[in-house]
């Protein structure tokens, strides 16, 4: 009996410590629970019960270089539903969709939903707004939101860029500082229970969004307008595939303007083309330079001391290399020129020989100092990076067209980039399109200094490059530049399109003009690049050359620079060139529909002139099957045969830029005569063009030597009459 209650006793002991231990770690765990991790669970029990509504902050603002306003956001009012507030669904749902174009059974699947928010529109206008709080719904209501707003929708759109439905940055600076324009995102904080049934006595908070930060850009609005200008001229002149302008301050690397076309809408993006908006072609579009490449070859043959400016160079009108040869534009070359010549003169031969002096080595150091076949780093997104020949695959063929911008394809900030070394003393800067971030009080919280990367070219070289660019303008390729009152230097380049499957397409070309001004002390650098002129006319020094000329003219005087007095354009009225003008077969166009017919001579290279104002071509002159130069005017006659006047009597045509074979070809399908003056290409004429005359008449033509060129043929033999030099 005694033995039974001792193990009676030692097992209430043993339980009542195990009891004891038991309460003792309830007891800690409670503590651990009510003090420890108190805070989380809370956090989590709130989480359970609340339920948040996002409210997007308002979006920094852009300005330009000035200050000036260029986007910012509006108000706007959203409009969502607290599903389980909503007392009637259909009878919301019939009321609120003919107001937001909704279908009814569609709104009320929304309205009935398990949750605690769903959103019904985003961004409506005040019109709509107004009606339906008038319907004072129960469970439906608005939330101040944000909608961007250009102040010129057209301006500078794939620099700027825009944003989606919930305010994020989707293409151009809107994209690339997406995070800085943001700011925070503010919410409506909803409780109810795990069901999504109101909670009585149930808190409903707003929580205010913090805006985001503003920038301010390098952009100029004016000097962008007078981009935006010319472009639409340019576009309606010449219908071109493309047409770029970008305009810098080679002292910093700011882009004060950069222009393209196609352009779109930023507030109506949704409108145009993906093609259009997708892509900025100022930092995508790869292309062959051609002679404005040239500026490159120069500066790295005068900085290696390979050449100097009095240096003499023999052009018989070709050079070989390897087994190709490789022609001047000038009949029969230029002859023994100094290497300012070569320059100014737009020498292929001449150039050919450069590049092959500096060697593969040294030519290849310079391409990639000046920043060709990389990305420049410009504050915008899709920048390519060109295409060039490895160095160690490249041949000294390879080697001699690069030297005269082929076989290379460049983008148009890489060109301009490089083209800004030369002008401020050789330093290649970075391209920059941000001066400063803002916060909402107007407080800089982070500026951007202009950013060196490189020095290409001592200060004394750049400055003999300069000169040689200088000479250009002023007596070579690009006179069509030339401001009064201004030193302007820069080239002109005219280079064939190459197609798809590798080659030439014929009647395809890219002009263009880079330059700066005033030579002697730049302030402003601007790059023209129109891509696949239409209407026959194509060079670099006729297309891009004058567009140049208006903007940064109209740039300088905008800053208020100093003109230089006396300084005037020279007289001269010779049509420059720079490219050589290729033979093309005269297409048959007589009895096509006048738009069909001038579509195929555009094809073909060719001009046209039409006579009458009939819809149908009945006679074209010179006559199908003949052989003449690109950019050559083809007169397109619409009139009937009983309408063109008495058959004695025929209409002088325009020979400007012909040369004697062809000025005679011409008029002898007329039954006219040719008086020819002087040499090289037709300047003036007496008939002029379009007088009408007996046939029989003699034409004095006085033609002199063209001065423009460019883009290089080459071909597999030497040009007929020529004779290879020993």
């Amino acid at each position: 009996m005694r033995t039974t209650n001792i193990l009676i006793r030692r097992r209430l002991t043993i339980l009542f410590f195990l009891a004891a231990l038991s309460l003792l770690v309830l007891t800690v765990r409670l503590a651990w629970i009510q003090f420890a991790r108190a805070d989380r669970l809370q956090n989590r029990a709130m989480e359970l019960r609340m339920r948040d509504i996002p409210v997007e902050a308002r979006r920094g603002n852009i300005y330009d270089r000035n200050g000036k306003e260029l986007v910012t956001s509006i108000s706007a009012e959203s409009l969502y539903a607290i599903p389980y507030l909503v007392k009637n669904p259909r009878q919301a749902a019939e009321q609120l969709a003919p107001l937001l174009d909704m279908n009814v059974d569609r709104l009320e699947q929304i309205l009935t939903r398990k949750s605690c928010y769903e959103w019904i529109a985003r961004k409506l206008d005040p019109a709509r707004v107004e009606k339906i709080k008038k319907l004072q719904l129960p469970g439906i209501s608005f939330v101040e939101e944000s909608v961007r707003h250009y102040i010129f929708p057209s301006l500078a759109p794939h620099v700027l860029g825009f944003t989606g439905v919930d305010n994020q940055g989707l293409t151009g600076i809107e994209k690339t500082f997406d995070r800085e324009l943001q700011g925070t995102p503010g919410r409506i904080v909803i409780e109810q229970d795990a069901s999504g049934r109101e909670v009585p006595g149930a808190l409903h908070r707003y929580i205010a969004p913090k805006p985001g930060n503003s920038l301010v850009l390098t952009l100029d609005e004016t000097i962008q307008q007078f981009v935006e200008r010319e472009l639409d001229r340019v576009v309606a002149k010449y219908q071109p595939k493309l047409a770029v302008i970008i305009v810098m301050d080679p002292r910093s690397g700011e882009i004060l303007a950069m222009g393209n076309r196609p352009g779109f809408n930023s507030t109506d993006w949704m409108t145009a083309p993906r093609q259009v908006w997708d892509r900025n072609p100022a930092i995508w579009y790869n292309y062959e330079p051609g002679s404005t490449f040239k500026i490159i070859t120069t500066a790295a043959a005068i900085s290696e001391g390979a050449v100097k400016p009095e240096d003499q160079f023999f052009d018989p009108g070709y050079i070989k290399v390897a087994d190709r040869y490789i022609r001047c534009w000038a009949d029969g070359g230029h002859g023994s020129q100094t290497f300012e010549q070569v320059v100014m003169n737009s020498c292929n031969p001449g150039f050919v020989d450069v590049g092959l002096r500096l060697g593969k080595e040294r030519f290849y150091k310079y391409v990639r100092s000046f920043g060709f076949g990389e990305p420049t780093g410009i504050d915008l997104p899709g920048e390519a990076s060109g295409i060039m020949i490895g160095e160690k695959k490249a041949t000294n063929l390879n080697l001699a067209t690069m030297a005269i911008g082929q076989s290379i394809a460049v983008t148009p900030i890489q060109l301009i980039t490089a083209a800004c070394a030369v002008a401020n003393g050789g330093t290649f800067m970075r391209p920059r399109l941000v001066k400063e971030i803002r916060d909402p009080s107007g407080r800089v919280v982070k500026k951007f200094d202009p950013e060196p990367v490189r020095q290409v070219l001592s200060p004394d070289k750049a400055r003999q490059v300069a000169g040689l660019l200088q000479a250009v303008v002023m007596k070579g390729t690009g006179r069509n530049a030339f401001i009064d009152g201004y030193r302007v230097a820069g080239k002109t380049g005219t280079a064939q399109v190459v197609g798809e499957g590798g080659g030439y397409v014929s009647g395809r070309y890219v002009a263009s003009f880079v330059g700066f001004a005033p030579a002697d002390n730049p302030r402003v650098a601007a790059l023209v690049m129109v891509a696949e002129p239409r209407g026959g006319v194509y060079y670099g020094s006729q297309v891009a050359a004058p567009v140049f000329r208006e903007v940064v003219g109209d740039t300088l005087h905008y800053l208020q620079v100093p003109e230089t007095p006396g300084l005037e354009k020279p007289k001269d009225p010779f049509v420059y060139y720079d490219q050589p003008r290729e033979k093309v077969r005269v297409p048959a166009v007589v009895n096509f529909p006048l738009d069909k017919a001038q579509q195929i001579l555009r094809e073909a290279g060719l001009s046209f002139v039409v006579l009458g104002e009939g819809a149908v071509v009945q006679g074209q002159t010179p006559v199908a099957g003949v052989d003449i130069l690109s950019g050559s005017t083809v007169v397109l006659d619409t009139r009937p045969p009983e309408g063109r006047g008495r058959e004695d009597m025929v209409t002088v045509p325009d020979l400007t830029g012909l040369t004697i074979p062809e000025a005679a070809a011409l008029l002898g399908d007329m039954d006219l005569g040719l008086d020819a003056v002087g040499v090289g290409q037709a300047a003036s004429q007496q008939p002029g063009p379009g007088q009408r005359v007996p046939r029989g008449t003699v034409v004095r033509v006085e033609f002199k030597p063209a001065a423009d060129a460019g883009t290089t043929t080459i071909t597999g033999r030497p040009p007929e009459g020529f004779v290879e030099r020993p």
